[in-house]
Order: C-alpha cells, then sequence, then structure tokens
C-alpha cells in the first residue's frame, strides 16, 4: 500500500474514527484503525463491536492499493502534531507503515487487515431519511437522561421509534424521563421500536451537522445504520423491551407553573452549590407568583432563594434531585418554561412554553 494524502483530508476522519476506538482493547486489532486504499479512495474504519464508523476519503493519490490496520490514536496524534504545510506520504513496507511528510518520519506497527472484524451485513427492515439538524436536535435533547451501567441494560441506550408519523426519540434512568419528537411522513406503516446504545448514541451526536443536509438511517433487527455525508455509521441495537413511557407521562396536573428559563436555571445552581453532594436534593415552595428554593447539607449550611413566576393556585411543597432539574433547563431553548405539577408525590412535567417538540418528566424525592 502506497499513497499520498493532505494533512487536513486525513485528520478530521481519523478523529473521528479515533473517538470510536476504545483505549483498553481485549483485542489488539480493536485498538486499529483499518484503512484501505484503492480507486484513488482511502477507507478508514474504526470499531469497538458494538459500534462502527467508516470515513471515505477522495480524492487521494493511490501510487500502489492495499489494505492494513495501524494503531488509530497514534496515528491521529501524529497528524495532529504536523503541520498544515507538507502533504503525507504513508508506505507499507513489510509489517510497518511509514508516515513521511516534510522532515518527519515515523515508523508505526500494524496488525493485517485480515485480523479485523467486519460487522455483519442484515436485511433492512426500514429506511428513513430526515435532516441533520432535526435528528442531533432530537439526540441533544434527550441523551443526558440515559442511564449509565445500570443493570437494566435496556435503559443504557435511547429508545427510537417511528410510526406513520413521527420519529420519536426516548430516554430515561428510572428517575428522569426526556422525549423528543418530528413530525414527518415516515413511510412506516406500522409501530418500529429499537433501542440504540449509549456509546452508539454520543457517537451519531458527534457526526451530525446543524445543516438541513439529510442523514440516511437504515434499521435492521440488529442494527441501526447511518449515513452521513462520506461517513458510514452502524451501531449493533440493545435487545429488550423498553419502558411504556407514555405510562411514566404525567397527566391532569392541575399546577401550572410559567417561569423565565435562564433565571430558573440560575436560581436551581445558586442553592445547589449547597445541597447535599450525594444526594443533591432541594426543596421548592410553590406559592402565587413566588417559587422559593431551599437546600441544606449535613454541614448545616443552608441557601435560600427565590423568583417570580406565573402561578395562581394553592401552595405546595415538592423536592427533587437540582441536577435532573438543571439538566433540562440546559436541554430546553425556549425563553420561557412550563411546569406542571399535582402534589408533592407526583412527577413533574416539563416543557418549553412554545415548543411542544420536546417534554421531560423528573421524579420527586423525599426530603
Amino acid at each position: 500500500m502506497k499513497l499520498t494524502i493532505s494533512r487536513e483530508s486525513l485528520i478530521t476522519p481519523l478523529q473521528s474514527i479515533a473517538g470510536v476506538v476504545e483505549k483498553k482493547q481485549t483485542m489488539p486489532v480493536l485498538s486499529n484503525v483499518l484503512l484501505e486504499a484503492e480507486d484513488n479512495t482511502l477507507t478508514l474504519t474504526g470499531t469497538n463491536m458494538e459500534v462502527e464508523l467508516v470515513a471515505r476519503v477522495a480524492p487521494v493519490h493511490v501510487d500502489q492499493p492495499g489494505r492494513i490496520t495501524v494503531p488509530a490514536r497514534k496515528l491521529a496524534d501524529i497528524c495532529r502534531a504536523l503541520g498544515d504545510e507538507a502533504p503525507i506520504d504513508l508506505a507499507l513496507e513489510g509489517d510497518r507503515l511509514h508516515l513521511r511528510s516534510g522532515n518527519s518520519h515515523f515508523t508505526l506497527s500494524t496488525l493485517p487487515a485480515e485480523h479485523f472484524p467486519n460487522v455483519e451485513d442484515e436485511p433492512e427492515s426500514f429506511r428513513l431519511a430526515l435532516p441533520q439538524k432535526e435528528l442531533g436536535r432530537m439526540l441533544d435533547a434527550t441523551a443526558f437522561a440515559m442511564a449509565q451501567q445500570d443493570v437494566r441494560y435496556y435503559l443504557n441506550g435511547l429508545l427510537l421509534e417511528v410510526d406513520v408519523n413521527h420519529a420519536r426519540v426516548v430516554a430515561t434512568d428510572g428517575h428522569r424521563l426526556a422525549m423528543a419528537q418530528l413530525d414527518l411522513d415516515t413511510g412506516c406503516p406500522e409501530l418500529r421500536q429499537v433501542i440504540v446504545p449509549r456509546k452508539g448514541v454520543l457517537e451519531l451526536a458527534r457526526l451530525l451537522d446543524d445543516e438541513e443536509s439529510p442523514v440516511t438511517l437504515v434499521i435492521g433487527d440488529n442494527h441501526l445504520r447511518a449515513t452521513v455525508g462520506s461517513y458510514t455509521f452502524t451501531s449493533k441495537l440493545i435487545e429488550g423491551k423498553f419502558p411504556d413511557y407514555n405510562r411514566v407521562i404525567p397527566r391532569g396536573g392541575d399546577k401550572t407553573v410559567l417561569a423565565d428559563r435562564s433565571t430558573l436555571k440560575s436560581t436551581l445552581q445558586r442553592a445547589g452549590i449547597l445541597s447535599h453532594e450525594n444526594i443533591r436534593g432541594v426543596r421548592l415552595n410553590l406559592s402565587p407568583n413566588q417559587l422559593q428554593v431551599f437546600a441544606n447539607n449535613p454541614d448545616q449550611e443552608q441557601a435560600e432563594d427565590a423568583l417570580p413566576v406565573e402561578y395562581q393556585g394553592e401552595s405546595l411543597q415538592i423536592g427533587f434531585n437540582v441536577g435532573y432539574l438543571v439538566d433540562v433547563m440546559n436541554a430546553l431553548d425556549d425563553d420561557q418554561v412550563k411546569i406542571t405539577l399535582s402534589n408533592p408525590n407526583s412527577s413533574a412535567l416539563i416543557e418549553a412554553q412554545n415548543d411542544n417538540r420536546c417534554l421531560y418528566v423528573v421524579m420527586p424525592m423525599r426530603l
């Protein structure tokens, strides 16, 4: 294998691929990136057996086609450290890959391309195209609520649900729930649900740009594949039954609070400084046109703050994990936030006042 490529063409896809590759691997070849050069195209592939990312770079001057794997992070670090001026020459000599650029020369170890695992192809069962910007918005609005290393493995990911008129994503860790949806004609004749693992969600979100160009999602029985520009992303799906999120969404709350989102966020953050560092609990006291926020900790330290709100109704005292509330404030992009409550033991429903595409549910705490 022998080729010449500009640093600028190589560095961006290489950094994306290196993000997929795990630092600690049981199989050495999984720390490597697969390089395949042919027909003036360089294809780079990285995988951790759960997620695979393929990037195609063209045009590339290929003198001699070939396939080899090299350490992904070392190659990315070298390219990052090189200057932009000189092109990069890659040449496979024996079992070493030689990288030359200007006065610099690096020799990298390799492993045979035949050792690199392939994500198996499977028949697609459904295909969906939607704007990158909208999919990115949905992932950003919900991914924070995914569980991390929960024994209920189906919570360690994101539910993607498609019906005839909507694409919807839902995440929950058992204490809070985030949902975002997009109204569009999907062409899906029946309800489809798949669970994308956490790593897959985060890597897919990194690929998406804030533009209207489409991303194509191909959903199979065991994999989700997304095509974004010159990248092809594949993730295994989590087997299991996602909880019925509709049962979690509180209905019929009779106490509606309207507040300025940024003011509420900063009030919560200030009070949270003196909350218990493990429990992170704050107490909200709601009364007509005012919301008070209280926090304390085992060192007998206390915080008390208040902000004006639009509310007419009975007084209510309710406790929450302040981190969960701040996460929701960060995810919303409307100036006004609407919070619907019913009693101290019922979850809060939180939405933007003028945008019904996202909703959030936060369970209360006993304080």
